[in-house]
């Protein structure tokens, strides 16, 4: 694990600039593994713009808050040889990858910075970064201590030419990109308050070895790896609020039954396996306790339970089906999909299932709500004109919007947990595959490549 070593952080003023639920199988599809379209991006009050991205893809985009200029020019990297050069290198790339995935710096690389004729006078240099229109610049320094590589970093504002961060990071080799990460996240949370993304990850489910096995990437699609072996099929993984495990549904025992996965030992941990149907598994907030839909008869509910237990609490009670729980950031409410008026829309309940109200009013089957983070709107795929779109509806005054429309299916959306991004499953011309978009509709980057793959969700900050 990365070590933050001796480090000083100067005084400044911070900028200020600017969890997550899931994704599960629709009522007409309950017992198999499948997925609707759903993806959101809302923030309140935002200017809205659009713009087409791809051939099919169309984001009703909001409008970016201005990003802060940020030169990073090319790192020094002393004593550094063999393979701490080489992780050197790939440290300092995934660095300015960090910063201008973040949403909140622009980044101005070595190439940018490439016309200026810089000396090493910070005075004078500070100058030439300033008429590229940069208001920030990092400065990134290597070496090697003993069996670690260390990163010295520092920041300066350039309006005032004064340091305002100053750290320094140990770590083994194979942890250099991590280094990377904690440097991005400390850049972010000084100008933001916030701390930034780099170090989260993304669960999710793939086929590529053949069964359908939930598997971990970090949050850019690097590092995939397997952490499930059932050799069945499970997914519509759903990280704890508290990241220490991801609930998921599993038919290795034949019947569909929820687990979760222990990710400091690895450990697979049944929840709940009665009755004759369990899907859809939604970790509270707090990770104390699992929301899921429940069938012992012929009606499908929502209930809640601890991480394990035998006598899960029943919420709802109306007729028809209720499926797909997701809790809201605060643990107050359930957002949930039934089609107790005749079709499926999205509802909104108290955690104790009182106080039931519907939500969804436009289009012909609205499923697989997500909250924003904010906790104040929630997206869902709405089929309207024979194809889903994405939509966004505010819980105060009920009024919707499209925000993604497309020829063909984006489904199983997850919010960041700073929502300035947002992490979903693309299937095109047969293909499954997992991308992820920045909120003002800008970025959009496919993750995943190998074999098919789906459900991913973003798990919290660590």
């Amino acid at each position: 694990m990365t070590e933050p070593g001796n480090h000083t952080t100067m005084p400044t003023t911070p900028r200020p600039l600017h969890r997550s639920l899931h994704r599960l199988p629709s009522l007409t599809r309950l017992i198999a593994l499948g997925a609707i379209a759903l993806v959101g991006l809302p923030i309140p009050g935002a200017t809205q713009t659009g713009e087409d991205l791809g051939q099919d893809l169309v984001i009703d985009s909001v409008e970016a808050l201005p990003r802060i200029r940020v030169a990073v020019p090319p790192a020094t990297f002393g004593n550094l040889a063999g393979a701490f050069r080489t992780a050197g290198e790939d440290t300092e790339r995934t660095l300015r990858d960090d910063l201008e995935l973040s949403g909140v710096f622009a980044v101005q690389g070595p190439t940018e910075l490439s016309v200026l004729d810089l000396s090493g006078d910070l005075t004078g240099d500070f100058e030439q970064f300033r008429s590229l229109g940069n208001e920030v610049v990092v400065y990134v320094d290597f070496k090697q201590e003993g069996d670690r590589i260390v990163l010295e970093g520092r920041a300066y504002d350039l309006a005032s030419g004064q340091s305002v961060l100053g750290k320094r990071y140990r770590g083994q080799v194979d942890q250099a990109r991590r280094v990377a990460h904690t440097f991005s996240d400390d850049l972010v949370q000084m100008f933001t308050g916030e701390p930034g993304i780099a170090l989260t990850q993304i669960v999710f489910h793939s086929k590529r070895d053949g069964f359908q096995e939930l598997y971990l990437m970090d949050y850019d699609g690097r590092n995939q790896r397997r952490i499930t072996g059932h050799k069945s099929t499970s997914g519509f993984a759903d990280w704890s609020g508290t990241g220490d495990a991801v609930a998921y549904l599993t038919y290795f025992s034949v019947t569909p039954q929820l687990y979760y996965v222990d990710m400091a030992t690895g450990q697979k941990v049944d929840i709940f396996g009665g009755g004759s149907l369990n899907l859809s598994p939604s970790f509270s907030p707090d990770g104390r306790e699992v929301a899921f839909a429940h069938s012992t008869d012929t009606n499908v509910d929502i209930y809640t339970c601890a991480r394990q237990c035998s006598s899960p609490q029943r919420l709802t009670r109306a007729r028809g089906i209720d499926t797909n729980p997701s809790w809201d950031p605060d643990g107050k409410r359930i957002a949930f999909t039934s089609d107790r008026s005749g079709q499926p829309n999205i509802y909104v309940m108290n955690r104790d299932g009182s106080g039931v109200r519907r939500i969804s009013f436009d289009g012909d089957y609205n499923d697989g709500a997500t909250w924003h983070p904010s906790g104040t709107q929630i997206a869902y795929a709405s089929r309207r004109r024979g194809g889903f779109r994405i939509v966004v509806t505010d819980l105060v005054s009920l009024e919707t919007r499209i925000l993604v429309d497309g020829a063909e299916s984006y489904e199983e959306p997850s919010f960041s947990p700073d929502g300035r991004r947002l992490v979903f499953t693309a299937k095109r011309s047969g293909s499954s595959q997992i991308y992820v978009i920045n909120a003002d509709g800008t970025g959009l980057m496919q993750l995943t490549h190998d074999g098919s793959n789906a459900g991913p969700d973003w798990s919290p900050r660590p």
